[in-house]
């Protein structure tokens, strides 16, 4: 499903071509969008990168895309060593004294844009990042445009859509929960997909099985 096919879909199904909802309609997908991301974990949207941790600074910055972090873990020759992951709290009172340094064991997401890790590291060190990004919502791109989601969660994107579209309609109750209901189906589907097939391994767990529906 492209932009554009996902615009016209949402219009037809609410019956709505009001210059007002048409205008806010990017607000809507984008709206549909958080929605999936925030519930569901997809392998897809996991990434890795590296950067720095440098000697004498206990924070690292987070990239822009971050949403939440799997694991950080630092690199010395050629060997990754994960850090545990805290609070901050925890790190201020374990490694009170920022003076003091040596290899990091632990890391805490300290704000929006920042981790801090304790205790202080003694040395530049390259860090590895594996974390569960926001992906670029399709209203970024052109009308032809799609994203992972528009292609293979199309029926969770669009009723997940459909549902923010009704709610700024402030449509009849039964039809919203109608709504609801079919967007809770297909991702339900798409959580099957992205939490359980995807993570396993058939060889050794067998074949994941779901009721038929």
């Amino acid at each position: 499903m492209t932009y554009a096919e996902l615009q016209t879909a949402i219009k037809d199904y609410l019956q709505n071509t009001e210059t007002t909802f048409v205008n806010d309609l990017d607000t809507i997908i984008k709206q549909g969008e958080e929605r999936i991301l925030k519930i569901i974990r997809l392998p897809v949207f996991r990434k890795n990168v590296t950067g720095t941790l440098t000697d004498g600074n206990t924070y690292l910055s987070t990239p822009s895309d971050f949403m939440d972090a799997f694991s950080l873990a630092i690199i010395s020759s050629s060997n990754h060593i994960y850090l545990l992951r805290t609070d901050v709290s925890f790190i201020r009172e374990a490694y009170p004294n920022s003076a003091t340094t040596s290899t990091p064991q632990h890391y805490a997401l300290f704000d929006d844009t920042s981790f801090i890790v304790g205790p202080t590291p003694d040395a530049d060190y390259s860090a590895e990042l594996h974390y569960f990004y926001r992906p670029n919502s399709i209203t970024a791109g052109a009308s032809d445009g799609t994203t992972w989601l528009s292609t293979n969660a199309s029926n969770a994107l669009l009723y997940a859509c459909l549902l923010e579209g009704y709610v700024y309609m402030k449509g009849e109750p039964d039809l919203l929960q109608v709504y609801d209901g079919r967007y809770k189906e297909a991702l339900a589907r798409l959580k099957n997909l992205g939490e359980a097939e995807n993570i396993s391994d058939s060889y050794r767990e067998g074949t994941f099985r779901v009721p038929q529906t």
